[in-house]
């Protein structure tokens, strides 16, 4: 499970927009907010910051904050991060919210923040550094329930095939970890090969198509989000039966999930975090620059999409995007809340 002690948080997820406007907030009208990003190599990391530049665009034109910057690093490198960081310090940010490249090579830095007075929100790849408030999935489950499904699917077991995200990176070593839980739990199921595809289709496709030769007949590929469709094309140009592939949410993998379920009934599930997480860590950082009392750990629920609300998902989710909630002011008044 996760390392953290997070705290339970029931919430209600809405599709709908992010209101437009919002009501002055004299506390924080003057305050800026940076957002600092380790990596956006993928489908996942340009709707992440699609959404952070629609809600938060929103908020400083109506005067809620002055400003919301976007940083993103050239290389996914904790110490080019770090520097980031620093240099956001003698910037004068009031507020830094981080996807990190790693939950503690930033530890210095994000102290050397917090010693200044400035807000550190860490979300999706969280820090450990104490004086940093912290939005994350429960990973490990999400990582486990992968399983829970294959265990109902394919009750007699077989062999599987793990595609991991980006090496080091905590969101990659807790999913893992569940995975592992899962099988554990349910050892009809074995691990026979590992790779990783960085949360990227391209990538995992040629991990995919590198590791397949060595490999026996494959029941299923357990993945981690951005990894399915590739994984499935690997499969496809190597000549072999394509597999139960857990898919992660992309517009891509949910159009030819859809493609194969009307072909041949094939079923499957799908489940990552959503990209619009960005938007609660704002509000998160804004609520706290506005004096709201705020725990350090909130954890929020993944998006699980089935074979009944595929059709529903894919008219949901953008061409090239992912699918997706945005939150809104009164999202993280209640994700707060709940919390306490």
């Amino acid at each position: 499970m996760n390392k953290f002690t997070l705290a339970t948080l029931t919430l209600a997820l809405s599709m709908g927009t992010t209101l437009a406007t919002f009501p002055a907030f004299a506390d924080t009208a003057s305050k800026k907010i940076a957002l600092s990003n380790n990596y956006a190599g993928n489908s996942w990391r340009q709707a992440m910051l699609t959404s952070w530049d629609k809600v938060t665009g929103a908020a400083v034109s109506s005067g809620v904050v002055a400003a919301a910057d976007t940083f993103t690093t050239a290389e996914n490198q904790a110490t080019e991060q770090a520097a980031q960081i620093q240099n956001l310090i003698l910037q004068g940010y009031d507020a830094i919210v981080i996807n990190a490249a790693s939950p503690t090579a930033l530890n210095g830095a994000v102290k050397e923040a917090c010693d200044a007075g400035i807000v550190v929100v860490s979300f999706d790849g969280i820090v450990t550094e104490p004086c940093a408030y912290r939005i994350a999935v429960d990973f490990a489950g999400m990582g486990k329930s992968q399983l829970d499904y294959l265990s109902e699917k394919i009750p007699d077991g077989g062999n599987l095939l793990e595609l991991r995200g980006l090496a080091g990176v905590f969101v990659d070593d807790e999913i893992s970890a569940g995975i592992h839980a899962g099988v554990a739990e349910n050892p009809q199921f074995k691990i026979v090969g590992s790779v990783h595809g960085d949360w990227a289709q391209d990538v995992a496709q040629k991990a995919v198509a590198g590791i397949l030769p060595s490999l026996p007949e494959i029941a299923a590929v357990v993945t981690q989000g951005g990894d399915g469709y590739g994984s499935a094309q690997a499969f496809a140009a190597a000549g072999r039966d394509v597999p139960l592939i857990i898919m992660g949410n992309r517009h891509d993998e949910l159009l030819w999930w859809k493609e194969q379920k009307d072909a041949t009934g094939y079923e499957t599930m799908s489940v990552s975090i959503a990209p619009g997480v960005s938007t609660l860590a704002f509000w998160v950082a804004q609520q706290i620059l506005d004096g709201a009392t705020v725990p350090q750990d909130l954890t929020v629920p993944f998006l699980k999409i089935t074979q009944d609300t595929l059709e529903e998902s894919l008219e949901t989710t953008q061409a090239g995007g992912v699918a997706n909630v945005e939150y809104t002011l009164d999202d993280a008044k209640a994700t707060i809340k709940s919390s306490m």
